[in-house]
């Protein structure tokens, strides 16, 4: 129960219906709001996603984003933190020693 409202916690799935819901506009931002009940939003298994994706691409190391997602192996790991192109470039350029030395 929580102490300042006296309600109890929400069950994951009831918490993914409630992100899913308000997010269906965000997810698609040409769709009108007379079609909102036809739409996707995103989901939390998305946000989880991309906050590991996010993470990796800062350059978290691979332990760490294990612990921090629970997965057991880097094999599991990989479906979830995909970093983009322009962000494994950016993190080689960081620490590239002979970008280092010219600076």
């Amino acid at each position: 129960m929580c102490p300042e409202t006296g309600r109890a916690p929400l069950s994951y799935r009831r918490a993914e219906e409630i992100f899913e819901e308000n997010t269906r506009l965000l997810a698609n931002p040409l769709a009108s709001p007379d079609d909102i009940e036809d739409l996707d939003g995103w989901t939390l298994h998305w946000l989880r996603h991309s906050a590991l994706t996010h993470d990796a691409e800062d350059g978290t190391s691979t332990p760490m984003l294990l612990a921090r997602s629970r997965h057991a192996s880097v094999r599991s790991l990989e479906r979830y933190a995909r970093p983009g192109v322009d962000s494994v470039a950016r993190y080689v350029a960081e620490r590239d020693p002979a970008a280092r030395r010219r600076t």
